[in-house]
């Protein structure tokens, strides 16, 4: 492993992610809000601990009281007069439901003088949820959905329909009272309501859409599920504002900052990555291998989020897969390197937040009897870059903007 590259990608990794923390989002947007009568605060998603914190910090006693619906093992302590809830993702579970649950009854009862601070982060899709069907049956559709290949916004057309809570119904049941939204963007083109299935926004997408995206994959759904998505969702909403305080781009920007420090010039390649994961990881192999003699330390950046089309029962997420499919193609290229993370610190069902590669990386895994296209069909790119020391680990992180790639070459 190139120690000097694999150094540079985690200082990579850790200061563009600190640089996207929620609190400063959350701080910019409070400062021109109209907060009116009693305040009730509601915070889902994965980085919902961390910005309630933040508007905690900032408004005090103002805030009457407050449900949190984050991931496990994201609530960082107690925050006063908040109940914090910790549930299942990517599928909803009994606690998704719970903390929901106490979130309605947080907003029950309101007048037109009060306001509902909400606010919104990636992960809101599986945490913030009151299935419409069973919730056996909402875990399975939402399996589903992440085996078939389908992307976030043909997902969360599906489970708006299944929920009473996304597709604007959350903003429903809060009226007349005001709600402030406040979101982190983790959906390409900041699409509000489809980040986190917009719960707090009208819908744009159709039941003819639902529909179809169902036949597209072959979805087996009860005749109940089949019903709900013949319904047609909220498509005007009056008592909702919202801000949307963080994306992407802000990820990649921060990215470029650190490589540029680094001595690297950065070259931005997209902030609207959508692709497979084997792809976009092909790609840059390319890329670097394109530039490789010219003499230059360059850092290709590319930000979006990708997808694992499932083929076999192993370990891993999108990112790690970016990385070791490219480690065949830089294979060789002793000043190469590609990595790819979530800035949620979480790469699929794993521990890691993204994976590393360079060009000693297709050698380490040949000495050890391991084929990498191998490795890809079982979808355990997990174990792989476990045995290279190609995972990057972060822990939680607070935020979630999407996943960022950096593909380098130094001088």
């Amino acid at each position: 492993m190139n120690q000097t590259l694999r150094k540079h990608a985690d200082q990579i990794v850790k200061e563009a992610i600190y640089a996207v923390q929620p609190d400063a989002a959350v701080q910019r947007a409070l400062q021109n809000m109209q907060l009116t009568g009693r305040v009730l605060l509601v915070a889902t998603g994965k980085a919902a601990w961390q910005m309630a914190k933040a508007a905690s910090s900032c408004l005090g006693d103002r805030i009457e009281g407050g449900v949190v619906v984050t991931k496990y093992d994201h609530v960082m302590g107690p925050i006063a007069n908040f109940s914090c809830f910790e549930a299942g993702h990517p599928v909803p579970d009994e606690n998704s439901f719970k903390g929901t649950q106490a979130a309605l009854d947080l907003v029950s009862g309101l007048t037109e003088n009060d306001t509902v601070l909400f606010l919104l982060s990636g992960g809101g899709s599986a945490l913030f949820e009151k299935p419409l069907v069973s919730g056996e049956e909402l875990a399975d559709i939402t399996s589903q959905l992440l085996a078939s290949g389908a992307d976030i916004v043909e997902m969360n057309t599906i489970r708006k329909r299944l929920s009473g809570v996304k597709g604007g119904r959350f903003a429903q049941l809060c009226s007349p009272a005001k709600v402030e939204a406040v979101v982190l963007s983790d959906i390409l083109g900041d699409p509000l309501d489809m980040i986190a299935s917009g719960p707090a926004c009208p819908d744009s997408t159709t039941c003819e859409d639902a529909l179809r995206i169902q036949k597209k994959y072959g979805l087996k759904l009860s005749e109940k599920a089949m019903e709900l998505l013949g319904k047609e969702t909220p498509k005007e909403l009056t008592n909702v504002h919202t801000q949307i305080n963080g994306s992407v781009r802000e990820l990649c920007a921060a990215a470029a900052n650190v490589c540029r420090e680094l001595g690297y010039e950065p070259i931005m390649l997209t902030d609207q990555l959508s692709c497979q994961a084997r792809e976009a990881g092909s790609f840059l192999a390319s890329v670097l291998k394109t530039h490789a003699a010219d003499g230059k330390s360059l850092a290709f950046i590319a930000g979006g989020e990708t997808v694992v089309k499932l083929t076999g029962h192993g370990l891993g997420g999108r990112n790690q897969e970016i990385a070791l499919s490219a480690a065949a193609g830089i294979a060789g290229l002793k000043n190469a390197a590609v990595f790819s993370v979530g800035s949620d610190g979480t790469d699929g069902p794993t521990d890691a937040a993204g994976g590393y590669c360079d060009g000693d990386t297709a050698a380490q895994l040949k000495e050890l009897g391991i084929s990498i296209d191998a490795v890809l069909a079982d979808n355990d790119a997990y174990h792989a870059l476990q045995k290279t020391g190609g995972l990057i680990m972060t822990g939680p992180t607070g935020t979630n903007v999407n996943d960022v790639a950096v593909a380098l070459l130094a001088e």
